[in-house]
């Protein structure tokens, strides 16, 4: 008899120690879910704020620069763009994020374009009002470098939980999947060629 009362607390004291281990690890998983999603939305968050601007600077620019209509049009094109990608946070895979990058990295570029325009346009370079858009653009260029970079500290944070044993028993039988990172844009290991 005392045999089989040890046998059961000794199970007993097993099976509670497993769900324990099982509940800290489950809840683990579902913070760092959670702390990867919530970067990402500081990373939408960021880029919003880029696209906010954009149509004061581009208002700005078209009271002084007429005939650079077909660059205004591609900003307001490449904004387009970028705004309706949307990645849904429970599907972060590196698919979704590159897509999400290809059209921040357009509007990246018609930016750049728009904003060497103030070269050739003397008045448009003293304005008030675009040097503090152009100010504020910057800034949040800043931003969103810092948040992405945030992003992807906490996705890799999270990979590593999902993947680790014995984590990874968990995680692959409540479908928790490993994230994707932001990458640098192609072409960002060649410095640019400065000539004076």
């Amino acid at each position: 008899m005392k045999k089989g009362l040890i046998t059961i607390i000794i199970v007993a004291l097993v099976a509670l120690g497993l769900f324990g281990w099982a509940k800290n690890t489950y809840n683990s998983l579902v913070s760092s879910q959670e702390g990867v999603e919530a970067a990402w939305a500081q990373v939408e968050n960021v880029y919003q704020r880029r696209a906010d601007l954009i149509p004061n600077l581009v208002a700005t620019v078209k009271g002084y620069a007429e005939h650079e209509s077909s660059t205004l049009q591609a900003v307001v094109e490449a904004r387009a763009k970028a705004t309706q990608v949307s990645v849904d946070p429970s599907n972060l895979n590196q698919e979704s994020i590159a897509k999400f990058q290809a059209a921040q990295d357009q509007l990246t570029q018609a930016l750049g374009k728009l904003i060497a325009i103030r070269e050739a346009y003397p008045d448009l370079k003293a304005n008030q009002n675009f040097l503090e858009l152009q100010a504020q653009l910057e800034g949040t260029e800043n931003r969103i470098a810092v948040e992405r970079q945030k992003f992807n500290d906490t996705a890799k944070g999270y990979n590593t939980l999902v993947r680790s044993f014995p984590q990874n028993i968990l995680a692959s039988l409540f479908h928790f999947d490993t994230k994707g990172y932001f990458k640098a844009s192609e072409g960002a290991e060649t410095a640019p060629k400065v000539e004076f």
